[in-house]
């Protein structure tokens, strides 16, 4: 500290450092996880979600502007992201639609 005499009005006079012990632990989910995501396979999987799906997303949240529900309870706040996504999609079949036919 620059200035020592700054902490002495604390009951413990002065600075306090604390650390934690590593508890020896089993493997969480998150451990469990992150050793799936960081294998090849899961890198492969990953990269396929970022190109597929995520998009999606981003697409509802900033181009349609669904940044939260204005319905309240999860059955209309269900319907209304279905509508959201029934939008997108008739977006998808007419700009890219005739590509396939």
């Amino acid at each position: 500290m620059q200035n020592p005499e700054s902490a002495n009005h604390r009951k413990g006079k002065g600075r306090q450092v604390s650390y934690t012990l590593e508890l020896k632990r089993g493997p969480t989910h998150t451990d469990w996880m992150k050793q799936r995501v960081d294998s090849q396979q899961g890198k492969e999987i990953y990269s396929h979600r970022m190109s597929v799906v995520e998009p999606v997303f981003g697409n509802i949240g900033t181009n349609k502007g669904l940044n939260r529900f204005s319905l309240r309870g999860r059955k209309k706040g269900q319907g209304q992201w279905q509508l959201y996504c029934l939008v997108h999609n008739i977006e998808k079949l007419t700009n890219y639609g005739q590509l396939a036919a």
